[in-house]
């Protein structure tokens, strides 16, 4: 390390309090919370670690800034800063703390500046990013480099009246901790503190891919549309008298006695219909919510709380269209401990994985020592809420689709004997290619620096998603049938679902070729939180395919109910 006078500027971004809940007003004099949060390599952002795990100063008073749940999940552990930042008071090069570094802790700091470490601290909750050095090549000696340790701190801090607007943050190199703090009027209103810095993150790509995927879908859609008119209709209403016997031998119409026969592993469907459908609610609200403004740029762990909170209200959905479609297909087959079982079936098809991808990630975070691994108090609070409130709200969902349930459905009478069918591949490329330049969007966000704020173009481009997938398992479900195919049942449900995996193989591209990803701790927790996700849209979708083909089939059959 060497000595520098070089000034960098710091990674800014912005978070909004919403005035009308919390203003946060100071008089002159008064402490301005500082918070240093943690630090990870820029390329790796799942590689979370303290701020002091660094041999950083501390200061004499250590305290933990008490956080939410959603800001735990999220892998915040804000601690106080050694800088010491009262309202509207001036400093210049004030000694923060003086530490002499051991070799081991000079061996320490060297690996995290080449590997683009950067820390993370809050003023008045206003994130501040920055990076601990940077390298430089020898001019003279191409085998020599020399990296910088910034350890000058200069914040500039935007204020308005009685409120903190904006902040910046520079560094050099000193043998000691310095900082200043400056402090500049502005006309900037409080509540606008974080427009420019969502405008940042504003790009053409998101109206590209809403138009891609409209074209996509107005393309698929005609297609079917003109399928739909040249042949399906033509079984409909061009009845010629000495050709409907033919007609009636061959094609879907000569499996409507099987057509209706119900799937094998009738509880394990009705769980993955009743899981998927909740999936499904789960992600339209989410997305309401943000198009509504309620998950601000860089409010910590407010994501994560509002699915926790809708994924507990939504169990009951599960629960209820789960028994519901479980007891119509089992007619007066089902006991009382069927319907315990499938609920137990339904309530853990998407919690398990989950629970067991994060046990193993979980265990390689504690290797790493890094903030990922979470509290064994927030763990036992999750499962609190899991086994207290939504386990309750399945059963509850479940009496009310046991007592409201009919007879199922079907438009035409079943045979004993069901008919030898051929077999038929899963389809899911062209729901999938509707959003995946979005999808390269979602990633960035969701594994790097960068923060989603233009919901509208991802409630867009589910809607899309959800539309063409009904429509293309439909198509693919009409072709099934007419090859006399009449194991529709579970086809239709995975030919929905197949868009995870084009999901999921799309994870590969994007971790290989489009990302700077390192390491077995960002590998694992990539691959498979992601695989989780991929899942989790493998029973959203094949809820939707199943059900989209399901209308279909009772409205082609039962038009046929008079011929």
């Amino acid at each position: 390390m060497c000595r520098s006078s070089l000034n960098a500027a710091g990674l800014l971004k912005s978070h909004h309090v919403r005035p009308d809940l919390l203003e946060h007003r100071y008089k002159v004099g008064d402490l301005v919370p500082l918070y240093v949060n943690r630090v990870d390599p820029y390329h790796n952002p799942s590689e979370t670690y303290g701020y002091y795990s660094l041999p950083f100063c501390r200061p004499d008073h250590l305290e933990e800034k008490q956080e939410t749940l959603g800001e735990i999940l999220d892998g915040d552990r804000l601690v106080t800063a050694p800088f010491n930042v009262k309202f509207l008071q001036r400093k210049d090069h004030e000694v923060a703390c003086a530490k002499k570094l051991t070799r081991e802790e000079v061996s320490q700091i060297l690996a995290t500046i080449k590997r683009d470490y950067f820390f993370q601290m809050y003023c008045d909750d206003l994130p501040i990013w920055g990076f601990m050095g940077e390298g430089h090549r020898s001019p003279t000696k191409n085998s020599e480099h020399k990296y910088l340790l910034y350890q000058y701190f200069e914040l500039e801090i935007f204020f308005n009246r009685d409120q903190i607007v904006d902040s910046f943050v520079g560094r050099e190199m000193d043998i000691k901790l310095l900082y200043s703090v400056h402090w500049i009027e502005t006309n900037a209103h409080y509540h606008e503190r974080m427009k420019k810095y969502s405008a940042l993150h504003h790009s053409t790509s998101h109206h590209f891919s809403i138009i891609n995927s409209c074209v996509t879908f107005l393309i698929l859609f005609g297609c079917l549309l003109i399928y739909y008119m040249r042949v399906t209709r033509k079984d409909f209403y061009d009845f010629i008298p000495e050709d409907a016997a033919d007609r009636e031998r061959t094609g879907w119409k000569c499996i409507r006695s099987d057509v209706f026969r119900y799937p094998k592993h009738r509880s394990l469907f009705a769980a993955a219909l009743g899981s998927g459908a909740q999936l499904c609610i789960l992600t339209t609200f989410t997305l309401l919510l943000g198009l509504l403004g309620v998950f601000y740029p860089f409010d910590r762990g407010n994501l994560f709380i509002a699915l926790i909170v809708l994924y507990t209200m939504t169990s009951g959905f599960a629960g209820y269209l789960a028994v519901l479609f479980y007891c119509q297909i089992e007619g007066k087959n089902w006991v009382i401990l069927q319907l315990g079982k499938n609920l137990l079936l339904t309530g853990s098809l998407s919690s398990v994985p989950l629970f067991l991808v994060f046990c193993f990630l979980s265990t390689v975070a504690v290797s790493y020592k890094a903030n990922a691994a979470l509290p064994l108090g927030t763990i036992l609070t999750l499962l609190l809420i899991w086994i207290s409130l939504a386990l309750p709200l399945l059963a509850s969902g479940g009496v009310a689709g046991q007592k409201s349930h009919g007879e199922f459905q079907d438009s035409c009478e079943t045979s004993k004997c069901p008919r030898e069918v051929p077999s038929l591949v899963l389809a899911g490329l062209l729901p999938f290619s509707t959003i995946y330049i979005q999808l390269y969007n979602i990633f960035t966000s969701m594994w790097s620096h960068r923060v989603c704020t233009l919901y509208s173009a991802i409630f867009v481009i589910f809607i899309i998603l959800l539309i063409t997938t009904s429509l293309i398992t439909m198509a693919v479900t009409h072709f099934q049938l007419a090859a006399e195919d009449h194991r529709w049942w579970w086809r239709s449900f995975l030919c929905g679902g197949s868009v995870g995996l084009y999901v999921y193989g799309f994870c590969f591209y994007y971790y290989y070729w489009r990302s700077d990803f390192s390491g077995f701790l960002q590998l694992s927790f990539f691959f498979g939180y992601m695989a989780w996700i991929c899942y989790c849209i493998f029973l959203m979708c094949g809820s939707v395919g199943f059900y989209a083909s399901l209308l279909y089939v009772r409205h082609i059959y039962s038009s046929i109910k008079s011929d």
